[in-house]
């Protein structure tokens, strides 16, 4: 059973954290309002011929936030509960991502409401195409890069970067980053995100003088990023006793075999039921006393209301919006140290640019290279929002989100506004 989770409205906890991050930084009512809200958002129907023959509609949406810094970038997802106010959301929170581990991109978003788990690889390919055609005014390598997001992966890249190049003419693969390594796709991309979570987490442990080797850890969600990241502690020596996915949650005290927890995962789509564990609640790994805990599946799983079960010592945002404002004041005052999405999660935006820097030079990098430069741009910038925590005393959000929209208003004023 998923975890309870408060009806918040994404986009306004989005707007929130803004207004928080911008008082902080003092800055004027003119530059909010050239940088707050997204610079276009497209909502389109996508009618797809399902295989029974029928005709079903689909809504589906792409927003811009910005292009201020460079093109716009963000992921495309596949959800039974994608909404236009999530996907702004998502958007917002990409631009200050981007400008956090500065990258030269703004804040994109897209998705389709659907129902992945109940469709043919047919139907998706179909409305995948379909929605790209939707979208096609928007995007293209100078303009707006898609790629993986929620239940969509490089398959469904490489039709929307297909699709893209059949209309015009000649093959573009910089339209779409997280394609397949035959399409142009880089190297490392795969496991960047839950890399560069991992990267992240060392940074806390050492700033807070925890050794990383035989820390315990929790990890909600077991997608890609989460079992990456949980992959990656686990060779490092650190315990994670406890994951879960959509269909339940495995505990074992003395630590998990991640890499046959993957295998499972690998070949039969869940983790329940695995060897050497015991079933918990979703509630109950949330609220388990480890150090570590990586939140690694969708927005607002910690809020208010369960907030105060969390006993984590560092909690690590593998997923986008896992906590909420209240969540946060909660674990903030009783001294739990929070590595925020838009810095946390920021490993695969990082690597998309990496992907989208070898498209456009027709060169392609080891995935040593990609590693080496992945881990630091993420120490970096870890580095640059902790300066910024410590300097003027503000949680470790509101630090990143300083130092992402600082940027991205320091580019505003400089480029002015036209006409």
């Amino acid at each position: 059973m998923p975890t309870t989770v408060v009806a918040e409205n994404a986009y306004d906890l989005a707007l929130e954290n803004f207004d928080t991050a911008a008082d902080s930084l003092e800055l004027s009512q003119d530059i909010r309002a050239m940088i707050k809200y997204p610079e276009r958002v497209l909502t389109v129907s996508v009618p797809v011929r399902m295989d029974d023959g029928h005709i079903h509609r689909f809504e589906a949406y792409r927003a811009q936030h910005s292009s201020v810094r460079g093109p716009a970038k963000g992921g495309i997802r596949y959800h039974p509960q994608v909404t236009l106010d999530e996907v702004k959301a998502l958007a917002t929170w990409m631009t200050w991502k981007c400008a956090v581990v500065n990258i030269p991109f703004g804040g994109a978003k897209g998705g389709v409401t659907c129902d992945p788990k109940h469709m043919s690889q047919g139907e998706l390919e179909r409305m995948t195409r379909r929605y790209t055609s939707a979208i096609l005014p928007l995007i293209g390598p100078a303009q707006d890069i898609p790629a993986p997001d929620v239940y969509t992966n490089s398959q469904t890249m490489a039709w929307i970067m297909d699709t893209y190049s059949m209309t015009k003419g000649y093959p573009i693969p910089g339209v779409v980053t997280g394609k397949p390594i035959s399409l142009g796709g880089s190297l490392g991309r795969n496991e960047a995100t839950g890399r560069g979570v991992f990267y992240t987490i060392q940074c806390a442990c050492e700033h807070l003088g925890m050794t990383l080797k035989g820390a315990t850890v929790a990890v909600q969600g077991f997608g890609n990023a989460g079992s990456i990241a949980a992959q990656l502690l686990h060779e490092a020596g650190a315990k994670v006793v406890a994951v879960s996915d959509s269909t339940g949650c495995i505990y074992n005290r003395n630590g998990l075999n991640i890499p046959e927890v993957i295998h499972m995962k690998t070949l039969t789509g869940h983790v329940n039921g695995f060897p050497e564990s015991e079933a918990i609640t979703p509630d109950a790994l949330l609220a388990l006393d480890c150090d570590i805990l990586v939140p690694a599946a969708l927005e607002n799983v910690v809020h208010a209301g369960n907030a105060a079960t969390v006993r984590a010592k560092i909690v690590a945002e593998a997923a986008n919006g896992p906590l909420t404002p209240g969540a946060d004041r909660n674990l903030e005052s009783r001294g739990i140290f929070i590595i925020p999405d838009i810095l946390c999660n920021a490993g695969g935006v990082t690597v998309s640019y990496f992907e989208w820097v070898q498209d456009e030079q027709h060169l392609f990098w080891e995935a040593q290279d990609v590693y080496n430069r992945l881990e630091r741009v993420m120490k970096t910038a870890f580095r640059d929002v902790l300066k910024i925590r410590l300097d003027r005393k503000v949680p470790m959000r509101i630090a990143a989100n300083m130092l992402g929209i600082g940027r991205v208003a320091e580019a505003v004023q400089i480029r002015g506004i036209y006409p």
